[in-house]
């Protein structure tokens, strides 16, 4: 399964959440695996490598 985002929208993404302090990085990594649905908590932190 692939992240599914256009790799411009991918870079982004990872330069906001690098950007985050470790509290708003939780908050943002919920809001964007909750777009995800089923396995989207998986996908999204393999996707930020946490």
């Amino acid at each position: 399964m692939s992240f599914p985002y256009k790799k411009n929208i991918e870079k982004s993404m990872k330069k906001f959440y690098d950007s985050l302090c470790e509290k708003n990085k939780r908050r943002y990594a919920v809001i964007e695996s909750e777009k995800l649905s089923h396995g989207g908590v998986k996908l999204y932190f393999s996707f930020i490598r946490v």
